[in-house]
């Protein structure tokens, strides 16, 4: 995925979950979107590079919004969620997510469930039948541990339940774990974080939901998934 022209500055502070103040090259301050509702563990530290994109809407409240960071080991991090689907599409249509191939249609944000429930992505084929699609984006790596979620998360516990109910009524169901950077090595449930979330993954993956994790290659230029990463289940705890 290409990304559109950014424009370089320094973090001030994060807050209120959706607010940052940035400081620009030129030294103006400025109030940016933060399209990105976890914690953001490792990546808010005061003075980390950031780069932002500009909706040139002068109608938005906040006209820019954060798309990459830079943590202190140099790493590039792309933290819009809102990109991790449009990621995961592009990999599927390009064939590099190997495991989602062979499907003849794709659709985006289908209602589904009996939890008012929307599907990232939903495959279909009059031979393979309907596969279930739930992105989820990772920032968070630790020691190239990619893991999710970085804070509690009751939506996505919501969300693995949906996932199980459709493949025990005989769709394939996908949780795929999308990681916007290029250092983890292997993805695991953080369940130091949500003991629940990471218990219900293990539950839903016996029940036949398949759990994938891709890595991206990312740069101010572009994002694009280019890795799988093996996928570790923990046993409840």
């Amino acid at each position: 995925m290409r990304l559109p022209p950014l424009i370089e500055g320094r973090l001030i502070r994060r807050y209120q979950r959706f607010l940052a103040d940035v400081e620009l090259a030129d030294g103006r301050r400025i109030t940016v979107h933060t399209p990105n509702t976890g914690r953001m563990r490792g990546l808010t530290d005061p003075g980390n590079r950031l780069w932002l994109r500009d909706s040139a809407n002068p109608k938005r409240k906040y006209r820019y919004s954060w798309v990459l960071v830079e943590t202190r080991q140099g790493v590039l991090v792309g933290i819009d969620t809102q990109l991790s689907n449009p990621l995961v599409r592009e990999g599927i249509e390009k064939g590099m997510i190997a495991e989602l191939q062979g499907y003849q249609h794709l659709r985006e944000e289908v209602r589904y469930g009996s939890e008012n429930s929307r599907i990232d992505l939903l495959l279909e084929d009059e031979e393979r039948g309907r596969c279930y699609i739930e992105v989820k984006n990772v920032t968070l790596v630790e020691n190239g541990i990619a893991q999710f979620p970085d804070a509690v998360t009751e939506r996505g516990r919501k969300h693995l339940r949906e996932l199980a109910r459709r493949a025990q009524a005989g769709d394939r169901a996908v949780v795929l774990f999308c990681v916007q950077r290029g250092d983890a090595e292997r993805f695991r449930p953080a369940d130091h974080i949500d003991r629940e979330y990471a218990r219900n993954l293990a539950e839903v993956v016996q029940q036949g939901v398949q759990a994938l994790a891709y890595a991206a290659r990312v740069s101010i230029e572009e994002i694009r998934l280019n890795r799988s990463l093996p996928v570790e289940i923990l046993k409840p705890r």
